[in-house]
């Protein structure tokens, strides 16, 4: 029997290439595997039809939209995940999705192989391949640029010589990954750090400087999951879709970082994720008018963790899945209404209420009404001071 590969396939031109080069490589017959994880572009049939074209002898098509907002991005809101407290993870969180519709496929036609787009020096082959090993370990993994030397000079001349049928217009200058979450620019001049973004390169977000209206939006979450806006109940794909347009049209969720990668080294990236931050933002408001104090100091900690797992392809991993619990927990209580106003590049929290609120006014205010018993404070004081007061009589004598 001919061996078989599942190839992750976007339809553009390195993976329709790849098609008829891993053919021609390895010998074996390739199954193309397009995810719809709310890029846009191009219909998914016309997608699987090309796939075809190109020497294909089956393609699949999913549309994972749904699935990509439920299951990866709400955990990350769950989680307010924020890779070097910035990056909401945008790539990081539909490589998973992709994987488990590559090892599906690879399962159903009997392949032993899976093969993905992806270059030697990025984050992106090891969160595909860490994440194949960790739900089909018998599968192997192979990287047509990276493990064939596939480079876009070669591949347009493949495409030419075997008269393909895609086009073979001159790259981009950018590098761009992009899905309901957000959208990742890099390369071409902003590999120079010290040049600044041009308006050219956003197209989710408009420019923060441009004079506009405010807009007012009120997020309802229930045990941490968006689930209403402006008091229309919304699924979580459809809140982050809405959240994309309003906060997008007023420049929220633009971000220029240098960042750490996987493999050693640093990287310039502009992201632009409108939604992503403004649920994020509101979520964290959240936990902090819902969320015990003990608690809430340790999750961030976690937080912190859960998005480094997430970022280094460890989405399958027993101590991810295993974090996931301790978030679920800690999301238990956060349910309420957050207020935001966006505006100026900025998604700013004006009003919190919640029926799980640990906020007492009674307690807070200063004013007529006050129950904290402040003569209480003075012996907390004495106790909470008396190792360090201990410490300092030896230390300064």
């Amino acid at each position: 029997m001919t061996e078989r590969v599942v190839l992750a396939y976007s339809g553009g031109l390195d993976t329709s290439v790849a098609i008829g080069w891993i053919a021609e490589e390895t010998g074996a017959e390739v199954i193309a595997v397009a995810v719809d994880v709310g890029q846009g572009g191009e219909d998914l049939d016309v997608i699987r039809k090309r796939a075809l074209a190109c020497g294909a002898v089956e393609a699949e098509v999913a549309d994972a939209r749904d699935e990509f907002a439920d299951e990866y991005c709400l955990p990350a809101i769950k989680a307010n995940a924020l890779y070097m407290d910035r990056y909401p993870l945008v790539s990081a969180l539909s490589r998973p999705t992709i994987v488990k519709h590559l090892v599906a496929a690879a399962r159903k036609h009997g392949a032993g192989t899976v093969a993905h787009g992806c270059t030697g020096k990025g984050n992106d082959q090891v969160r595909f391949e860490a994440g194949i090993v960790a739900l089909a370990p018998d599968l192997t993994c192979i990287a047509p640029v990276r493990d064939y030397a596939m480079t876009r000079d070669k591949a347009i001349a493949f495409c030419e010589a075997k008269r393909l049928p895609i086009a073979t217009t001159k790259k981009s200058p950018y590098s761009i990954d992009q899905n309901v979450f957000g959208r990742a620019v890099e390369t071409g001049f902003l590999e120079d750090i010290w040049n600044g973004p041009i308006e050219d390169i956003y197209e989710y977000t408009q420019n923060p400087a441009v004079p506009r209206e405010a807009d007012e939006v009120v997020i309802t979450f229930e045990a941490g999951a968006p689930v209403a806006i402006d008091g229309r109940p919304v699924t979580v794909l459809q809140a982050i879709q809405e959240l994309n347009e309003r906060a997008g049209a007023q420049g929220v969720g633009r971000i220029d970082m240098v960042e750490d990668r996987l493999v050693g080294i640093k990287s310039r990236e502009v992201y632009e994720a409108p939604g992503a931050i403004a649920l994020i933002t509101a979520h964290q408001e959240l936990e902090n008018v819902t969320v015990e104090r003990e608690l809430a100091r340790y999750k961030r900690q976690v937080e912190q963790r859960w998005g480094e797992l997430v970022y280094d392809g460890q989405w399958f991993s027993p101590l991810k899945r295993a974090l996931d619990g301790f978030v679920n927990e800690a999301n238990l209580h956060v349910t309420g209404d957050i207020r935001m106003t966006l505006h100026g590049g900025r998604a700013v929290v004006t009003g919190r209420r919640s029926g799980s609120s640990l906020y007492d006014f009674n307690l807070a205010t200063y004013d007529t009404g006050d129950s904290f018993d402040q003569a209480a404070a003075k012996g907390f004081i004495d106790i909470y001071s008396l190792s360090s007061k201990i410490a300092a009589k030896r230390d300064l004598a």
